[in-house]
């Protein structure tokens, strides 16, 4: 059973903290078995990639076979039906219009004193993608990694994804296909992190990693960040539905598993103002469960990991959305644009009742892969711009420098850095 909290209760703060507080981390050894594998890959290159391969993935491959071939790209989408390839068009449309949305535009302008300054936006030259495989398959993931890197103009866009039995969904390889990817290679784990990040004779390393993964991926690239750059360290997925009892119980409760399919790991959260509504919320996830294909997974997720609270009003739930910083949140109110403008914290708001968080994961727009485990305080979700870095311009001349520079002059030397004062000093004195 979920745990349920009355915001009303005595003892809601202490309750409501310990939500807060419970972990859902990577545990201390597979932290320990990652820098293993990242050392091995890192020292051994093809030939650990391949190992680890066999050993996690039970998968025998070797070197030669990594990268997908061109025409084996071209046999999978022939092998999509039709229908899933007008889906994926469909989607691949809607999050790049999106994401082309998103791009920044380079500034510049000549100060008061005529000095020059300028801030200009440049693709990444080598993006890796991680793709999960696991227990589902994920085309969608592929177009949301891909497509602001495509948008952003990024030249080399690798993707990595674990082979199940050998071979990659048709789907995801057509998903590949139709958002620019550039590479595709047959591999998963923290062993393809690592060979984004080092490097080996097969694949170069890239400059930055994206993309969501198991608790071994997440560990690989927080262990790889400063070798190359990263998105976030993602954790399991999770959803906070506020809702009013103007709702269909089942369509709330169908929410909440939308997510608790992912993981036992992931967290499904219902604030609402009735305490009815929400006895028939949890009587409506119990009769999905019975029928549900992931039913073992979801009902492990809404067990361990779910909570149901109640709060006197609305507005009541705002502190404690902001608190929860969740990754997805869905405002099933009768007005929802107003409660949305008093929440700073969440990495996607879905409004209204005819708005359920999964259209956001396939066709919205926005991107799907966001901040999880209350990150959404201090990051977001991942777009055009996380594809660009941005560089700054200064351009001074004989006069710019004389009205700046004695200022640059008193503050070097206030700072003991003799050699930053003379720098600009002997040009001052010309």
């Amino acid at each position: 059973m979920p745990r349920r909290l009355d915001a009303s209760a005595p003892d809601f703060a202490a309750a409501f903290a310990a939500v807060l507080d419970a972990t859902r981390d990577t545990p201390e050894d597979v932290d320990a078995a990652v820098r293993a594998v990242l050392a091995a890959v890192r020292a051994e290159g093809d030939a650990a990639v391949s190992r680890f391969t066999a050993q996690f993935d039970h998968v025998a491959l070797t070197a030669a076979e990594f990268r997908v071939s061109a025409d084996e790209v071209a046999a999978a989408v022939a092998a999509c039906p039709a229908d899933l390839l007008a889906a994926l068009d469909l989607a691949a449309k809607r999050i790049e219009a999106f994401h082309q949305r998103q791009r920044p535009a380079d500034l510049g302008y000549t100060d008061s004193t005529g000095t020059k300054l300028a801030q200009v936006w440049r693709p990444i030259e080598a993006v890796g993608l991680y793709v999960p495989g696991g227990t589902a398959a994920y085309p969608s993931s592929v177009l949301m990694n891909a497509l602001p890197a495509r948008v952003a103009e990024v030249p080399r866009i690798v993707m990595v994804t674990p082979p199940q039995g050998g071979t990659i969904n048709p789907l995801v390889l057509a998903a590949a296909s139709r958002a620019g990817v550039t590479e595709i290679y047959r591999i998963g784990g923290a062993q393809a992190v690592a060979a984004l990040a080092f490097g080996t004779e097969t694949i170069q390393p890239v400059d930055k990693i994206v993309g969501p993964g198991n608790a071994y991926v997440a560990a690989a690239k927080r262990q790889v960040f400063g070798r190359v750059g990263i998105d976030s360290i993602a954790g399991p997925s999770e959803i906070l539905v506020v809702a009013d009892a103007a709702n269909n119980p089942r369509w709330i409760a169908a929410d909440l598993l939308s997510q608790a399919e992912h993981d036992p790991s992931s967290q499904s959260i219902l604030i609402t103002d009735n305490k009815d509504f929400a006895a028939a919320v949890e009587a409506a996830v119990d009769d999905i469960l019975t029928t549900l294909p992931r039913a073992a997974i979801a009902g492990a997720s809404w067990r361990d990991h779910g909570v149901v609270i109640t709060v006197p009003s609305l507005a009541a739930a705002i502190p404690l959305i902001d608190a929860l910083a969740p990754e997805h949140l869905e405002l099933a109110v009768a007005e929802p644009e107003a409660l949305a403008r008093g929440i700073r914290n969440a990495g996607a708001i879905f409004l209204g009742r005819y708005t359920p968080e999964a259209i956001g994961d396939y066709v919205a727009g926005p991107n799907h892969v966001l901040p999880t485990m209350r990150t959404a305080r201090h990051t977001s979700g991942l777009g055009t711009v996380d594809f660009l870095k941005r560089t700054t311009m200064v351009h001074c001349t004989p006069d710019s420098l004389a009205a700046i520079g004695p200022a640059a002059v008193r503050l070097a030397t206030a700072e003991g850095l003799d050699a930053h004062r003379l720098s600009v000093a002997v040009r001052l004195e010309g």
